[in-house]
């Protein structure tokens, strides 16, 4: 009896991979061509589409049943072995470097040298004042313009920031939060005076607002408010600019807070699905923008780990999408997600060993299924990174993607006992951080609270504790030190950058029309006040010329200025 069902169940999944081959993989074919008609590796072995229990052996109906629950194939729920079928075989992911210092005209420089040295996306870094909804020449912005990022205060320096880039040709992506809705008006005007339409543009504006009061700490106005206007782009590009992301869903700062693997994945997701809660109450259809959001996810040191997070994530967002959204759409269950290599990892003792962490990292984000990579480049801990530097941490992508051969096989650890085990446990204990939000009232009550902050908190001084103790050993930092440190060359930016930037403001501000200004703005806050939706009135203000502290300092006055209360 046992033996009659083990080959049923064997039978049935060689149905279903026949199917899965003939349908979605000659799909996604047909759609995107793979890479190579045929995949071996560098000594001939040739490298099937996909190997499954039955590659293996005779699997018995239990083992058959335990993979068509939890992985399934590439490209079908609950997309634990990745969201595409032939993923890198069709397409590698997208190779993105930060840029973002200075001037526009240092950025644009940078953004020009990384296109022509094979980076296939931008990646755009804006400074604090920005982050902040402070323009260059308020006072809160001495010594901070240009420092951490590129300086934005108005429509003028984004047109020079993207000036010679054809935005209908690239994907863009901006590390932007509290401000982000200007930033991506900004980024549509540009667009216009390029005479490209809005649903040509194609990319990420960050946007996730949520995480900033869990972890990063760069805010305008409190959590329910903020994400009022998340959900307002969310709505406004889903029926205008089908080709871009709202939200990028950014596990990166929570963990580069001091989270651990399973607390980055379950604030980050129970983030992700407190924004699906909002627009839902907002009466739009989960399957109508689901399929635009994204995620963004940190890549620490413990190789096998990340890579079970990533399968782990893949795997809960479906799940919960479909049993409690009720989504219908594969792409609303389809988790798609950005990777950064940790640069909390990073060192400044003995800096170039940061080379080889942040080939482990970009590797395991590789294993763990990433659609788009950043690499962190060696001389983060002391500056923004060198145009050397960059380029090596480039190189770093690359090198993964044409020589290690990783390239070639789709999830090339499903099935494997530790892999699997972790994934799994990763998603059970996930789940019962998921049990304690929902205690709480949900994620927005949770931040306001201060749970995810409390615990971040209190695993950020047990690692360092154990850095401390030696208990936890970094290389060059409390073991294998060496007694002397050689400098390595660093960027340094400028104070004229500052004074730059106030003269080009000034300009401006002489330059437009007052009256214009007055009146975009008035409707910013009549919208702001009514519920109607943010994004047509913040546009007419960008396009007017008004400044980003401007706009934010509507927010503000409608809204009031966050201050966080203490967390202990």
């Amino acid at each position: 009896m046992s033996d009659s069902r083990d080959s049923e169940a064997r039978a049935r999944l060689k149905a279903s991979q026949d199917a899965w081959t003939k349908i979605d993989l000659g799909g996604s074919a047909a759609k995107m061509p793979l890479r190579q008609s045929s995949f071996q590796t560098d000594g001939g072995i040739p490298i099937p589409d996909l190997l499954t229990p039955l590659d293996i052996g005779n699997p018995s109906a239990e083992d058959v049943e335990r993979y068509e629950r939890e992985l399934g194939f590439p490209g079908q729920f609950p997309y634990t072995r990745g969201p595409q079928p032939s993923m890198y075989r069709g397409r590698l992911w997208t190779m993105r470097q930060f840029a973002g210092f200075g001037t526009p005209e240092d950025t644009n420089k940078r953004f020009k040298y990384l296109l022509e040295h094979g980076m296939s996306g931008l990646s755009t870094a804006f400074d604090m004042p920005a982050l902040m909804g402070y323009d260059c020449d308020h006072a809160m912005s001495r010594g901070e313009v240009g420092k951490e990022g590129v300086a934005v205060s108005t429509l003028k320096d984004f047109e020079v920031l993207y000036s010679g880039i054809p935005l209908d040709r690239v994907t863009t992506s901006m590390t932007i939060n509290a401000s982000a809705i200007y930033a991506l008006c900004a980024y549509i005007a540009v667009a216009e005076q390029q005479n490209v339409s809005q649903d040509k543009l194609g990319g990420t504006i960050q946007n996730d607002v949520l995480k900033e009061y869990i972890a990063q700490k760069e805010w305008v106005v409190g959590p329910r408010p903020a994400t009022r206007i998340v959900v307002d782009m969310i709505e406004y590009t889903s029926r205008y600019m089908p080709k871009w992301h709202a939200v990028s869903i950014s596990g990166y700062h929570i963990r580069e807070a001091g989270a651990t693997a399973l607390q980055e994945l379950a604030f980050t997701l129970a983030d992700g699905f407190g924004y699906v809660e909002e627009c839902v109450k907002r009466g739009m259809n989960v399957d109508d923008f689901a399929p635009r959001l994204s995620f963004f996810w940190d890549v620490h040191n413990d190789f096998f780990e990340e890579i079970a997070k990533f399968r782990a994530a893949r795997r809960i967002w479906a799940r919960v999408m479909r049993e409690k959204f009720g989504a219908k759409k594969p792409a609303s269950m389809m988790l798609r997600t950005h990777a950064q290599t940790a640069g909390v990892s990073l060192t400044a003792q003995q800096p170039y060993n940061n080379v080889v962490r942040t080939a482990l990292q970009g590797l395991a984000a590789v294993l763990g299924g990433t659609q788009s990579l950043h690499t962190n480049s060696l001389d983060e801990t002391y500056a923004l990174p060198t145009q050397e530097a960059v380029t090596i941490a480039l190189r770093t992508q690359q090198l993964i993607a044409h020589e290690s051969g990783v390239d070639r096989v789709v999830d090339p650890l499903a099935g494997s006992y530790f892999v699997e085990y972790l994934t799994d446990e990763t998603e059970k204990r996930c789940l019962k951080i998921f049990e304690k939000i929902d205690q709480l009232g949900g994620i927005i009550r949770a931040i306001e609270e201060g749970y995810p902050q409390r615990e971040i908190a209190d695993s950020a001084f047990a690692y360092q504790r154990e850095v401390e103790s030696g208990t936890r050993k970094i290389v060059g930092v409390n073991a294998f030190q060496s007694e002397k440190s050689a400098p390595i060359p660093t960027l340094k930016i400028e104070e004229s950058v500052g004074r730059e930037q106030n003269e080009r403001l000034a300009a401006v501000k002489r330059a437009r029309s007052p009256q214009a200004v007055q009146e975009t703005l008035r409707a910013v806050e009549e919208a702001c006040r009514s519920g109607t939706n943010l994004m047509p009135p913040v546009l007419s203000a960008v396009k007017a010329y008004a400044t980003l502290g401007e706009v934010c300092d509507v927010f503000r006055k409608v809204w009031g200025a966050y201050r966080e209360r203490g967390i202990f």
